[in-house]
């Protein structure tokens, strides 16, 4: 699969067919009165886990990611968004509880640096992640030696030097996005299964547990976001049609 864009949409209530994937992009750095408006639509729990940051940069960042979710998952079911109430799975990964809605609807989110992704389908599993490709990494290589697999890494470490850190970090998002996708965060092993990271591959997961994976089991897409940040989108099934917005 090709890289996918993100693009501007009208900014309408929003229906889900079956086989749609839509992908919205948020920027946390906002205005304080769009902070403000966030944080007044938080739940009490979420606000007092703003209150634990430290830094106001991080309460910030939160309040938007926080609030951008309620805000875009309100529009598709058509109510106000500090209505909605979240369960947990035991790793972590958000879902709609029974009480907000009995529509369907999987989501997952992740944020790095300034920015803000959410993954939203009708009915089935879905992960996201996304990376600040400019950040501080001690030892890429060191890194991928201890959490890709074998076969990753023979693909790794015959790159050019120069175009290893992109692919760290395209490998990375994939497999980060897969085990969201799965619910099992890092308890799952990211050597367990292949995806692929050259620059002239397409998205996809390869193996998993050493099996080839079937393509109609799982689709992967690389996304292009604003620059200095890389990210991919994991979900069940195939035949899925990509929309994107910026928020």
């Amino acid at each position: 699969m090709s890289s996918q864009p993100l693009w501007n949409l009208p900014s309408t209530h929003l229906a889900l067919a079956a086989t749609d994937l839509h992908v919205w992009q948020v920027a946390l750095d906002q205005p304080e009165a769009s902070v403000a408006r966030f944080r007044a639509i938080l739940s009490a729990d979420e606000r007092a886990r703003v209150d634990r940051f430290h830094f106001d940069r991080d309460r910030r960042r939160y309040i938007v990611a926080r609030g951008g979710l309620r805000s875009i998952i309100g529009r598709y079911l058509d109510l106000a968004p500090e209505r909605l109430t979240f369960d947990y799975g035991s790793q972590g990964k958000p879902r709609l509880s029974p009480v907000s809605s009995q529509t369907p609807l999987h989501f997952n989110v992740a944020h790095s640096h300034e920015l803000a992704l959410y993954a939203i389908t009708l009915a089935h599993e879905v992960g996201i992640d996304i990376e600040y490709t400019l950040r501080q990494v001690a030892d890429i290589d060191q890194l991928a030696g201890r959490f890709f697999s074998a076969g990753e890494n023979t693909v790794y470490h015959a790159l050019p030097e120069i175009d290893r850190r992109a692919a760290f970090f395209r490998c990375w998002t994939r497999k980060e996005a897969f085990i969201k996708a799965i619910g099992e965060g890092l308890s799952h092993p990211l050597d367990r299964f292949d995806v692929t990271l050259a620059p002239d591959q397409p998205a996809a997961i390869l193996t998993i547990d050493g099996k080839p994976v079937d393509a109609s089991a799982w689709s992967l897409f690389h996304l292009e976001l604003a620059a200095d940040y890389v990210g991919a989108v994991v979900v069940q099934g195939s035949g899925w049609r990509l929309s994107g917005w910026v928020h």
